[in-house]
C-alpha cells in the first residue's frame, strides 16, 4: 500500500519487521517486492487513463509541451521515484505518458531496492 496513492509508510513497516527479528534479508525481499508491485499498480493506473489523459493535454499549448517534456526526460525523472511524496506520483505519472515499462520498472524498482537496503543497514 506504500507505493500507491494511499498514504503509508513502508519504511516503519520495514523497521518494525526488522525490530521484530526478521532476517534482513528476507526484510528486505519482502518490502522491496511489495513496493515494486505497488509501483507497477500505480504504472497500469496511469496506463488506463491514458486516452482520457491525453486528449485533455493536448488540448492546450501547455499541455503538449509538458506531454512533450515528460516523453523526453520521463526517465531522468524516474530517478526521483525513489523519494517520499513525489516519488509516488512519478510512477504514476509514467504509465499516464507510456513510458517503457521494461525501462520503468528497472529504473524505478532497483532504485526502492537500494533505499531498502540503504535503510536496513542503517537500522
Amino acid at each position: 500500500m506504500a507505493a500507491t496513492i494511499f498514504p503509508f509508510s513502508s519504511e516503519v513497516a520495514l523497521i518494525a519487521a526488522l525490530s521484530s527479528g526478521m532476517s534482513e534479508l528476507n526484510a528486505l525481499f519482502f518490502a522491496s517486492s511489495g513496493n515494486i508491485l505497488a509501483i507497477i499498480f500505480n504504472y497500469f493506473l496511469g496506463y488506463l487513463l491514458y486516452e482520457k489523459t491525453k486528449t485533455k493535454l493536448l488540448a492546450s499549448k501547455a499541455g503538449t509541451k509538458a506531454y512533450s517534456y515528460t516523453h523526453t526526460y520521463g526517465y531522468y525523472a524516474l530517478s526521483l521515484s525513489w523519494l517520499p511524496i513525489i516519488g509516488d506520483p512519478l510512477t504514476l505519472v509514467a504509465g499516464l505518458v507510456r513510458l517503457r515499462f521494461v525501462w520503468f520498472v528497472l529504473i524505478a524498482g532497483s532504485l526502492r531496492i537500494v533505499r531498502y537496503a540503504l535503510l536496513t543497514l542503517v537500522v
